[in-house]
Formats: C-alpha cells, sequence, structure tokens
C-alpha cells in the first residue's frame, strides 16, 4: 500500500515536497511536474532516498535533511525545512559545551531567526498552520532527535560530525574577542584570543587568555595541538589569522588598526565555519554599520482614488542608524575603503556600495521628482526595488516603505474588519450574510472604489458565490453598472439558482446555447441588464463580450487562465474592464507560474512581465528573502478565509451541506429524452400492478445512470470525462481538494462505476485511491480503513453507499461527495457520518450531486419541500413512493425541463 500511494500518477517529473500539517508536523507527499529537461531527472535518486529515510523514521528525518548538502534539486518546501534544520545543526556545532553535555545540550530559538523564517518563508501547502508555535514544536522535534542520534554515538561528538557527513565543524574552546578601544588611539581595536578551561567552575565556563594554555600544556603537547586544531584550519584559510600564529601575537593581547580589524569582520564567518567561537561588536551583526537607501511611498491621501492615482514618493539614504545626504556620500567616497567613525559609531567604506547607493538614490529622486507613482508601481517597487532601481541586492540594502496614508489603506485590506461595513447588501435581498460574508462584501467594494483588481480566494464551503452576488445587488441599489460573469459551462445553474434566490430583482442575461439565442451586440441587451453570464468557452465564439467595455468583470474558477499560453486566458484578458474581481477555492500560490497570470488579469504589471518575473522567481533559490517581498506585494489583494480561522470558525456549522448542480452533455439530453419516450409507450401500455412498479424503479434507475454516465447506462467502459456532466464536476472540486491536500469520500449506489470513479481521480490526484463496494472482503476492510487514515496521503476512497454506509470510522476525510443520490435522507445522512463522527477534527463539506432539469433536481426538491419526507421516506421504503404517482405526474417528474 505504501508504495502504491507513494507513485505519482502521470508521465512528468515526481519532485518531492513537504505538506504541513498542525502542531509543528509535516507530511511529505509527490507532486507531478513539467520535466523542462533530462538534467532535471539528477535529482529523483536523492528525493527517493528522501522520501525512504521520512517513511522509516519521520523524527529524525528533519536532522538527515539538514545534514544533505545538495539543495538545488529539492523543492522550496523541502528547502524551508533544510534551512531551519541546518541552523540547528549550525548551532549546535558551535555550541561550547557540547562535547561535555552531548545529548543533554539545549540550543535556544533565536527570536529573530523566528521572524526571519516566518516572513521568507516560501508558499507552502498548509501554510496556515505555519507560526512561531509550529516553529518551535519543529525545533523540540529537532533536540529529540539530535539526541537519540548522539546516544547511539559511543565516539567525540566531533567524530559524530564527522561521520553525519555535516558541512559544520563542531565548535573548539578557542575564542576570538575583538572590542572597540578608546577612540583617537593609534589602534581603535583590540584583539585577544581565549580558551574555555576544561574544569569548570559551578557549571559555568572558565575563559583563560590563550597564553595559559602555553603553561598548562607545554609548547609541543598533543593537547595544545587539539586545543588549536580549529585555529590551524582557519589559518589555512586565512592569511590575517596565519601571521598571528606565526608571530605568536594570536596569543597575547593586541591592538588592531581600523584596516584590520575591518579584514578581520569580513572573516568571521569563516572562523566560524571551521570551530572558533567569535565575540565581535553587535553592530556589524546586526549591519548597523551598512548603509541602506529608504523609500517611503504614498505619506498622503492623492487628490482622487482610482487605480491610476499618483501617490508621493520620497527617498532617504541611511548609513547604521544615522540619516546622511547625497553629499555626505560623496565625501565619503573619498575616504579609503574599511571603517569610518561617523559620529562616534564605525560604519563600513565600501566604494561599491556607496556608488550603487548613490547612483540609486539619484533615480530615486528622479522619481520622486516627477509626478509620483501609481498604488501599482508602489507595490511592484516593495516586491522588485533592485531592479527597479537598478542596484545589487547584495551590495545595497534597500527599504521600501509605505507612507502614513497608503500604510492605512493596506492595512485595511489586509484586515477586513476594519472596512465601513456597507450597511446592507442592497434592495430586495434575500439572505443573511455571516459576519465574515459582510467583511467579505466590504472588502470588495473598497478594492472597486480603489480601482484596483480583487482576488477572493475563500476556501470552499464559505460562500464566494452569495458574496459575489451581494456586491452586485449593492451595486444594482445605488447606481446602473453593466458586469461581465465568466464561469464554467457546469456552473450556470449554481449562478443562477443562487441569483434567482437571493438577489430576484437583479436582471440578468445568460449568453449559451442552453438558455438564450445568439446576440450580435452589447445594445441589444437592453438597458435593463445588470448582470451577463456566460462561459469561458463562449468568449471565442461571442465577439461582442471581448468588444463591449465592462464596469465589472469577474472570473469563477479563476484558476481556468493559471496557463497564460493558452487562447483561453488571452481572450479572458483582452476584456476590457475598470474593474476585475477572480474567484477561486484553490490554493494559488502552490505554483508561482499560476500566481503570476492571475495577477497579470487582476492588475497588469503588478508582477512585472512573465520574462521579469520568471527571473525573480528563479532569484529565489539564492535568496529567500524574495518571498516575503512577493507576499507583501500580493497579500493586499487577496482575501482568502479558511473553514480554520478563528474569526469565522464560531461562525460555521461542523457540517457544511452543498447542493453542486451538473449540466447533462449532449449525449446525456440525447438518451435521457429517448428514456422518456419509452417510459411514456411502456406506462400507456402498462397493466398497473407489480408490473407498473417494477417497470417505475427500473426507469429511475435508468436515469439515474445517465446523470452519472452515459456509458454506465449503455455498459460501456470508457467513460470518458467529455460525456458526464458530473465528471466534469467532481473535476473541479477535486483539483481544490488536491490543491490542499485534503481527503474525500465518494458514494455512489452502484457497484459498476466505482472503478471507473477511481481511474478519473487517480488522474486528478496523481495519487492511488482506494474502492470499498459490497464485493469487498470482510477482512480487507479494515485494512483499506486503515490506509485510508493513515499518514500516508491516500486521497480518495469510492465507496458504495451500502457497504460504506455503516460500521466504518473514516475520520480523515473532511469532504463527503453523494455522486448519485439514494432520495432518503437517512441513507445519505448515515453514509456522511463516515466522516463526520467522533474523532473528525475538520469541518465536514457535504456535496450532494444534482443534475439540472432532470429527475434529481425535482426530487431533490420534494425533499427540500418536506413534501412526505417523514411519513413516507424512510429506508425500508426507499424510492417506492415514487411508484404510487399516477402516470402524468410520473411523467412530469421524468421529463427533461430547462
Amino acid at each position: 500500500m505504501q508504495q502504491e500511494s507513494k507513485t505519482a500518477v502521470g508521465t512528468g517529473r515526481r519532485q518531492l515536497i513537504a505538506v504541513l500539517l498542525q502542531g509543528g508536523q509535516y507530511e511529505l507527499d509527490w507532486q507531478e511536474e513539467t520535466l523542462q529537461s533530462d538534467s532535471e531527472f539528477s535529482g529523483q535518486a536523492l528525493q527517493d532516498e528522501l522520501y525512504k529515510l521520512f517513511r522509516e523514521n519521520p523524527d529524525e528525518f528533519l536532522l538527515d535533511l539538514a545534514l544533505k548538502r545538495q539543495k538545488e534539486t529539492l523543492s522550496e518546501s523541502l528547502r524551508f525545512l533544510q534551512r531551519m534544520g541546518t541552523a540547528f545543526v549550525r548551532g549546535m556545532a558551535r555550541h561550547p559545551e557540547l562535547e561535555g553535555q552531548r545529548d543533554a545540550v539545549v540550543l535556544p530559538l533565536e527570536k529573530e531567526d523566528v521572524q526571519e523564517w516566518l516572513a521568507a518563508a516560501p508558499y507552502l501547502i498548509g501554510s496556515p498552520f505555519l507560526d512561531k508555535n509550529w516553529i518551535e514544536e519543529l525545533w523540540g522535534g529537532l533536540h529529540r532527535a539530535f539526541a537519540a542520534r548522539v546516544n547511539r554515538h559511543s565516539g567525540s561528538m566531533a567524530q559524530w560530525f564527522v561521520d553525519s557527513g555535516s558541512a559544520f565543524q563542531p565548535a573548539g574552546r578557542v575564542y576570538f574577542h575583538l572590542v572597540e578601544s578608546k577612540e583617537g588611539s593609534e589602534f581603535p581595536f583590540s584583539f585577544l584570543s581565549t580558551y574555555a578551561a576544561e574544569e569548570q567552575e559551578a557549571g559555568k565556563t572558565r575563559h583563560l587568555p590563550l597564553k595559559q594554555a602555553l603553561v598548562e600544556y607545554g609548547e609541543n603537547s598533543g593537547k595544545l595541538l587539539e586545543l588549536l586544531s580549529t585555529v590551524h584550519r582557519a589559518a589555512a584559510q586565512s592569511e590575517l589569522i596565519s601571521e598571528l600564529v606565526e608571530s605568536g601575537d594570536l596569543f597575547y593581547p593586541i591592538g588592531l588598526t581600523s584596516e584590520e580589524a575591518y579584514d578581520f569582520l569580513r572573516e568571521v564567518a569563516l572562523y566560524e565555519d571551521a570551530g572558533v567561537l567569535c565575540r565581535i561588536p553587535k553592530w556589524w551583526r546586526s549591519k548597523a554599520h551598512s548603509l541602506k537607501l529608504n523609500v517611503s511611498v504614498g505619506e498622503k491621501q492623492p487628490s482622487r482614488l482610482g487605480a491610476d492615482a499618483l501617490l508621493s514618493f520620497n527617498a532617504e539614504l541611511w548609513l547604521g542608524d544615522e540619516g546622511i545626504s547625497a553629499e555626505q556620500l560623496r565625501q565619503l567616497l573619498t575616504e579609503q575603503e574599511g571603517l569610518a567613525l561617523i559620529k562616534g559609531k564605525w560604519v563600513e567604506v565600501n566604494h561599491k556600495r556607496l556608488q550603487q547607493a548613490l547612483d540609486a538614490y539619484e533615480r530615486a529622486e528622479k522619481t520622486a521628482g516627477g509626478s509620483g507613482l501609481s498604488i501599482i508601481e508602489a507595490m511592484k517597487l516593495h516586491m522588485n526595488a533592485e531592479r527597479v532601481l537598478q542596484v545589487d541586492s547584495d551590495k545595497v540594502e534597500i527599504e521600501v516603505t509605505n507612507g502614513q496614508w497608503l500604510e492605512t489603506v493596506m492595512d485595511r485590506l489586509q484586515q477586513p474588519g476594519s472596512i465601513e461595513a456597507l450597511g446592507g447588501a442592497g434592495e430586495d435581498f434575500q439572505a443573511s450574510l455571516r459576519a465574515y460574508q459582510e467583511r467579505g462584501v466590504s472588502w470588495l467594494h473598497m478594492m472597486k472604489t480603489l480601482g484596483l483588481g480583487a482576488c477572493l480566494a475563500d476556501d470552499m464551503g464559505l460562500g464566494k458565490t452569495i458574496q459575489i452576488i451581494a456586491l452586485l445587488n449593492y451595486i444594482r441599489s445605488v447606481r446602473q453598472e453593466r458586469a461581465l460573469l465568466v464561469v464554467p459551462a457546469s456552473l450556470i445553474g449554481n449562478w443562477m439558482r443562487e441569483m434567482g434566490k437571493f438577489a430576484p430583482s437583479l436582471n440578468y442575461y445568460v449568453c449559451h446555447p442552453s438558455e438564450n439565442k445568439y446576440i450580435q451586440q452589447a445594445d441589444a441587451l437592453g438597458e435593463g441588464i445588470q448582470l451577463v453570464l456566460t462561459t469561458y468557452g463562449m468568449l471565442a465564439k461571442h465577439e461582442w463580450l471581448s468588444a463591449q467595455a465592462w464596469d465589472m468583470l469577474i472570473l469563477d474558477e479563476a484558476q481556468a487562465i493559471k496557463n497564460p499560453g493558452t487562447k483561453q486566458t488571452k481572450l479572458v484578458k483582452q476584456i476590457k474592464a475598470s474593474y476585475r474581481i477572480a474567484m477561486t477555492g484553490t490554493p494559488i500560490e502552490n505554483r508561482l507560474g499560476d500566481l503570476w497570470s492571475l495577477f497579470d488579469f487582476l492588475n497588469k504589471g503588478l508582477l512585472g512581465t512573465v520574462k521579469e518575473f520568471g527571473a525573480f522567481t528563479r532569484g529565489l533559490r539564492d535568496s529567500s528573502e524574495g518571498y516575503g517581498r512577493l507576499r507583501q506585494t500580493v497579500s493586499p489583494f487577496i482575501l482568502r478565509r479558511l473553514k480554520t480561522d478563528r474569526t469565522i470558525i464560531t461562525d460555521l456549522p461542523d457540517k457544511i451541506e452543498m447542493k453542486t448542480y451538473a449540466v447533462l452533455t449532449k449525449k446525456q439530453i440525447v438518451l435521457y429524452n429517448k428514456l422518456v419516450k419509452e417510459l411514456q409507450e411502456k406506462l400507456m401500455a402498462s397493466e398497473g400492478g407489480i408490473q407498473r412498479k417494477g417497470l417505475v424503479l427500473a426507469a429511475l434507475m435508468k436515469f439515474k445512470q445517465i446523470c452519472n454516465h452515459p456509458d454506465q447506462y449503455l455498459g460501456q467502459q470508457v467513460y470518458a470525462e467529455p460525456d458526464s456532466g458530473k465528471f466534469a464536476r467532481l473535476r473541479e472540486i477535486c483539483e481544490t481538494i488536491y490543491e490542499k491536500r485534503e481527503r474525500v469520500l465518494i458514494f455512489t449506489q452502484f457497484k459498476e462505476v466505482t472503478e471507473a470513479l477511481q481511474a478519473f481521480l487517480e488522474q486528478i490526484f496523481q495519487h492511488k485511491g482506494l474502492v470499498l463496494h459490497g464485493e469487498t472482503p470482510i477482512g480487507k476492510r479494515q485494512e483499506l480503513v486503515e490506509a485510508f487514515q493513515g499518514k500516508e496521503y491516500v486521497p480518495f476512497m469510492v465507496l458504495s453507499i451500502k457497504a460504506g454506509g455503516v460500521g466504518l470510522n473514516l475520520t480523515a476525510a473532511n469532504h463527503v461527495v453523494h455522486f448519485d443520490r439514494w432520495w432518503n435522507p437517512a441513507v445519505e445522512n448515515q453514509a456522511t457520518d463516515r466522516a463526520f463522527r467522533i474523532g473528525q477534527q475538520n469541518n465536514v463539506i457535504v456535496h450532494k450531486f444534482i443534475t439540472q432539469g432532470t429527475i434529481e433536481e425535482k426530487i431533490d426538491q420534494i425533499i427540500e419541500d418536506k413534501v412526505r419526507l417523514s411519513q413516507e421516506i424512510v429506508p425500508d421504503i426507499q424510492e417506492g413512493w415514487i411508484t404510487e404517482m399516477d402516470n402524468d405526474q410520473l411523467l412530469n417528474l421524468m421529463k427533461l425541463t430547462e
């Protein structure tokens, strides 16, 4: 079972990724990637080895990952884990008490490290779990793994690092100290070497001058050579330390010139990697000595709002924590390189960095002297200031900050609760919005006011559709505008029902063959139409959709434009609109290429051209800080609430039931109408009684089969996706489930369709799934349950409703799909409770599939209206109540309606 689940289904390259879980936990999984070149196969052996290590010992896996030196072929998520693990190993190697305390060593988790990891984290599956507590739990796990590994090692800790293949040398007992001397001295810095005595006092380390070691061990003793081993490693790579050793100055306190101190400080990392512990001034490690260009945008509110509103712009130079003018910077360029004492503080004088900073400042001043920046340009500057101002990030630090007005706006966009509520969803709105939905509508309206494209990315089940309808209805109530809504064909019915239910006064036109005749021009719509609803496929067939300038353009299932090279994506991006909204329940951060395409639609230019963004993302492999800037750039334009968010979880039921409508394909319509006609003829010829009842029940079964897939009804085994509306809807739902690495149960009452569903779902999930039906041996059922509930990612299980409706505990799933309806709420609820029961820690979403215009929709409405619900529809009777209808009622129930 493990081997099957491990193997991704597909033809691309497998990439090993980490999926974050709650409580400092994570899981490894395979993700299918498009193969760019044969060289990308080079890392497959390493990934296979890592996967095996994780399965054998999850607790020690991260320690193994940290000791691996190869990074290039690892996914971003694994490299993120590796960075934290490497910091732990490096810290342990530099711990002065390591040899004495061994497995009892406790390495503090530095607050600065936590902040840096959180800020620079890449986009990860499960990123909502990533916080300070998650990292603390992970750090604790590293301690436990390290202690277990060291306990199994009988040699010295130095040998442990060698045997483990670590790139770090364990710290020795020698320390280098560099301190500032009095101002005005010929030697403004003092250097001293010390060592930690072997005998401790009350558990504390005694530091002695290194010259004392000459007395304690003697010049030729092996002990002295062992003590100085780290020094000799440093000397082999440093001319400065080599000279101090050869002259003997290493053993005595000496003064250093600013030039010598500068050479020393630049080599500190080298000394520490060699195992020498260094104590140096804090201002060097904190970069308080370095030059920084600060750019502030949007101090004051622009004269008018909108995407093209221009914001104020200001640039300043800082050296350490002191402001410095361009003239002072030019004066520094005449100074000798090294350390310079300015206003009582030491700063670094590096001519290349100073010149680049000056050039960048002058370019920024030129920009500031112009008319200013738009909001999009300001956010673009946040993400990639080095490219915009043409500087090398290794030489000049650039800090872009928002001015008071822009900072207030960005804070409000990222905290919808702070936005002033609209005070309702407009006239004749037939629903009460949940609190978080009201905040969502206010956020969308504020984005419209600012002229900024918005991505509504709420989790599945939180009501993205109703928030958009509320916004449209509110706008209808205050002004005359016209919006274009583009959806997958399978969602037309859903939108029509939701709008009719919640906003009956909203006038809309459906541009699709299933609903309307062809319209040549938008003028033909009439003045009263406030919304045009169409599909992605119709954009290529109706040119007027692209030629019209719309007040709003809304995309549902916006992942449809994730590939920028497709004709469909290009058509969508050509449509002119004052305000753009993208709706998606799929995490948009899983692939950065998808993110670019989405924002190229929403706010063109924010992430640069595709070539510029590609260069930026490639640079992320060398510097992870860019992730923080990218997140800061795009997050104000994305509203994403999860079912687990504390701000909304109390506003949700534990079980969310959703009706999911599918449309019949042409092949299904033909078969369905033919069956209705056949049934009508047979009913007319029927003698009644048992014969008629059998005829009706057989017809019910056939209608269900056609609604599922034509091949099920015809007894064929192809099960092509385009032939079934339900298969299309199942893909849309399961793609979202897979992107979040969640799990789903799919219930059907037909054993014969279970294998077809399994094959179809394996293409979507790229993983093997499980099937359980009435012919599954009793002994194997528990094995299937354990596999589904286990740590190995098994994304789905297909169950026949009779076999899977009782006696199973499948709480690993937080989605349930009723692929075909039993038309008995008691039986369906019993099946749902396989996931929604004791032990379930997540909200469960129940998707009840209904085929539009068919007997499925009509019977669902009967159940909804509670006709005969409590009296006649009980488990023992099943669908028997339908056979009691007369012929006219039966035919009205079964015939296809628009």
